[in-house]
């Protein structure tokens, strides 16, 4: 039975498409991705898989939250609140997965980290670049530990150049001073390359905002998804905290850090002093 003209043609038309088609393996750079896995133990040592895969992992989750982060920032610049609001949204969902994969981190047992240790040399979480662009979009801001990047030159250049840029928190009350509430000149005309910190005017705006949620909803939203952030960030650190502990104990750090020490005085750093402080406020 000869094959009419019309399904000929969609046929072969399927085997073009199909012989010229980008495959999953060519969009995700799988030959790349799933050979930057490279082990150095010797004798090869089973769980060094793990360490490597869990920190490479977290660095991509760390990749997006600076895209979503930055767009946000971009957003609450151009006044557009509502879609800055989808964009920290996302990064709440991120936080969950950089804190959940610790778990498997914590499969580690101390003598299973210490047959790797050795070759880990000096590398330490501590250098993570990314990371620390998070910290200085969300605030934490710190001259020295740009310095800690010296030997990394495209780090280094792009933590000093956020480090001048207004922070996520920088813009969100520029933008409330732009939508008429009395944000204190001494916030908006700060140093931005220094770490915010709490103002009791400020405090004041946000007591106002917190009084009556219906006549201020957006912003008030916005209040509460930095709180969400805020928290999720120190239930990283704190479940980073748990699991070093658990692996390494109060040994110090690959690094050079003190380890368990410096980790537990990280739980002390804030991002939106305000927004807790208000807290006090509110009810009173």
């Amino acid at each position: 039975m000869a094959i009419p003209d019309n399904q000929r043609e969609l046929e072969e038309g399927i085997e073009r498409d199909f012989s010229s088609a980008m495959s999953y393996g060519d969009y995700l750079r799988l030959d790349l991705l799933l050979a930057a896995q490279q082990p150095q133990s010797t004798p090869s040592q089973h769980d060094e898989l793990l360490f490597i895969v869990q920190h490479q992992v977290a660095e991509l989750w760390l990749k997006l939250m600076i895209h979503e982060v930055r767009s946000a920032r971009e957003l609450l610049r151009s006044d557009d609140l509502a879609p800055a609001l989808k964009r920290l949204a996302r990064v709440k969902h991120i936080q969950r997965e950089l804190t959940d994969q610790w778990s498997v981190l914590a499969t580690l047992t101390p003598s299973e980290y210490a047959q790797i240790r050795p070759f880990l040399a000096t590398s330490s979480g501590f250098q993570s670049g990314q990371y620390r662009e998070v910290e200085f979009l969300l605030g934490n801001k710190s001259a020295d530990m740009v310095k800690v990047f010296d030997h990394d030159p495209p780090v280094r250049d792009a933590l000093q150049q956020l480090l001048g840029e207004p922070s996520l928190y920088d813009d969100f009350l520029r933008y409330l001073a732009r939508q008429g509430y009395a944000v204190p000149p001494a916030v908006l005309e700060r140093d931005v390359a220094q770490t915010h910190v709490v103002n009791d005017e400020l405090v004041s705006v946000f007591a106002d905002v917190y009084a009556a949620p219906d006549q201020h909803w957006g912003v008030y939203e916005t209040c509460e998804e930095l709180v969400d952030i805020e928290d999720n960030f120190q239930n990283w650190r704190f479940r980073h905290l748990q699991v070093v502990q658990r692996v390494i104990g109060h040994k110090t750090g690959t690094g050079g850090s003190s380890g368990v020490d410096f980790l537990r005085r990280a739980l002390d750093l804030t991002f939106f002093p305000e927004l807790y402080e208000v807290r006090t406020r509110i009810g009173s």
